[in-house]
């Protein structure tokens, strides 16, 4: 399996909110990660960014903003072409999906979670 170097965006330093329980059990399935987030913190070592670098390859955009909060985001993710993005649950957004899929990239409504868990990810 390869290794997917993933964007969490709207990541967050609270424990207690699955954007930080992704980047944990990302990184503890060796994936790379990048956080996206308005807090500041550190999670995994690593900081929590406030804007997309659009100097990355990256695998993967999971998303943990509602729809509204992530229309700031749309040009910035095209941009970085991912093969792909989830919508974990509470996000899902069909006009940023069709946005996606016109310029090629795939889509899942799924729980980065779960697909972790089950090794589907």
């Amino acid at each position: 399996m390869s290794l997917k170097h993933t964007l969490i965006l709207g990541a967050s330093p609270n424990p207690e909110r699955y954007s930080f329980l992704a980047a944990k059990s990302l990184s503890s399935h060796n994936h790379t990660i990048t956080m996206v987030g308005k807090k500041d913190g550190i999670v995994c070592n690593l900081p929590i960014l406030h804007s997309i670098p659009q100097n990355l390859e990256i695998d993967t955009v999971t998303v943990y903003l509602s729809a509204k909060n992530q229309i700031a985001y749309y040009s910035d993710i095209i941009q970085l072409k991912p093969k792909r993005i989830i919508f974990n649950p509470g996000a899902e957004n069909p006009e940023l999906e069709k946005l996606a899929i016109e310029n090629g990239i795939e889509v899942e409504n799924a729980c980065t979670l779960i697909l972790l868990s089950i090794g589907q990810y």
